[in-house]
Formats: structure tokens, sequence, C-alpha cells
């Protein structure tokens, strides 16, 4: 990780949050991660990122370096936060934001609450609304069970993101129409074992991230066929190479 730049700790709308600031100009690239993953685990983007603008990455409370959340994080609360951080440190909108995984879900919010300072969203084995509400019901027995042993040995804390998911996509639901702005939905190929993943499930998630295209005219899909939930990780090039051509679609 010895790529990744300096990081610093900020106190911003009564939370302090963990973030870098890297790069230059136009336009201001925005990174959302996953539910508890930590600004680490875009690593393998730099240096090559900051090439293409201004780079943000930032812990969101209860994660890495931030410190616990002081109140429930439904998607509103994200999304304010982010963007008290993004004023606090002087980032220049339009901002193109990269949503992965649960980050997609404040991706979509904020480029609903604020069109006129998102220019584009790349959704990263996003999550989509219909996720948080269907996939449950195709859980295998694998699943439930480390589910199961997870609630038990290391419980969720009720202020914490994923306590509050069902919030943020009811948030979501009554939110504007999504902008028509360039959008990217990246999806990850590779099929996990049945064990882990059904048939079903996987159906299910195939029709979510088309929805996800389907929130703009000008939506586009990238199959990252090396990839599962992370092509950050395993595909960096390709992330980047998307990322590259969405910038160019867009107004920023």
């Amino acid at each position: 990780m010895k790529h990744l730049p300096s990081n610093k700790r900020i106190a911003v709308a009564g939370q302090v949050l963990r973030f870098s600031q890297s790069g230059q100009g136009s336009p201001t690239i925005v990174m959302l991660g996953g539910a508890g993953s930590a600004l680490e685990t875009w690593f393998k983007l730099f240096p090559e990122i900051e090439q293409l603008g201004t780079v943000i990455t930032y812990d969101r409370p209860g994660v890495g370096g931030s410190a616990r959340p002081r109140e429930a994080q439904m998607g509103t609360t994200v999304i304010l936060q982010l963007r008290a951080l993004l004023r606090e440190i002087e980032a220049r909108p339009p901002f193109l934001l990269v949503g992965h995984s649960f980050g997609g879900l404040h991706a979509n919010l904020f480029a609903r609450v604020y069109p006129e300072e998102t220019c584009g969203v790349l959704f990263l084995e996003a999550t989509a609304p219909d996720d948080v509400l269907n996939m449950k019901r195709y859980r295998s027995a694998l699943q439930r069970a480390v589910t199961g042993l997870l609630d038990r040995f290391s419980p969720q804390d009720p202020n914490d993101e994923v306590s509050n998911e069902a919030e943020t996509v009811a948030e979501i639901a009554e939110a504007p129409a999504f902008p028509p702005i360039p959008i990217t939905v990246l999806s990850g190929g590779k099929r996990l074992p049945r064990l882990m993943v059904s048939s079903a499930a996987q159906r299910e998630r195939e029709r979510n991230q088309e929805a996800l295209v389907g929130l703009s005219p000008l939506g586009e899909r990238v199959i990252a066929k090396g990839s599962a939930h992370f092509p950050q990780m395993s595909e960096p090039q390709l992330v980047l190479e998307a990322l590259s051509k969405l910038i160019r679609r867009t107004q920023c």
C-alpha cells in the first residue's frame, strides 16, 4: 500500500473522519467504499488514478480510522457528512462518484439529492436498492450460518450503516429521480460457487445490476470477467480504464 497518499483526520458534522486528498484538477473523484471497507481498499488504483483528477478517499464513521458513529447512519446522514467533508477540505464540484458495494447506495442518493454537484457515477459492483430488499431470501444455508455466527459473536452497532440499510433504501425511493448523467455499471463476471451463491441469487443480482444501468439514459455496462466482488483489487487496470472513459463522457 506504499502508493497510497497520506491521510488526515478532520472533525465535520459532529464526526471525526479520516480522509485523503491527492491529484489535482478536474474532475473531483470521490471514492465511496463498501460497508466496513477502509480507504486502503483502493490502494491498487494508486498512483495512476491521480492522473485523472483530484481524488478524495475517506472512511465513513465506524470504519478504518474514523470515529464510531454518533448517530444512525442512514443514507441522508451519510451524504450530509460527505458533503460537509468536501466543503471543509475545499473540494470543488462537480463530483464524479465511485461507489463500491454498499457505497453504491450512497452514490445513488447523493446524485439524486445534489444533481447539480454530480457529473457522473461509476457503480463498482454496487449494491442496488433491490439487493437490500430481495437478496436475503436467496441466502444459502452457509450464508445464513455465517451471518448467525457474526451476529452472535460480533453484534452490529445499531448506528452503523448496515443496521440502517432499510431506511437508506426508503430514502432513495423518496428522493428525486436520478439525473440524466453518464454512469457506468462495472460488474464482476466471475461466478462464485453455488454453495455460496445460488443460481436464483445470481439472476436477481444480474437484474439489479441492469436496473442500475437504467437509472440514466446515459448508462453503460462493463463486465470484469476475472473479478467477483472486488474488481478494484483483481482488475485495477480495467477499473481505471472504465473510469477514464466515463470521465470523457461527462461534463466534469
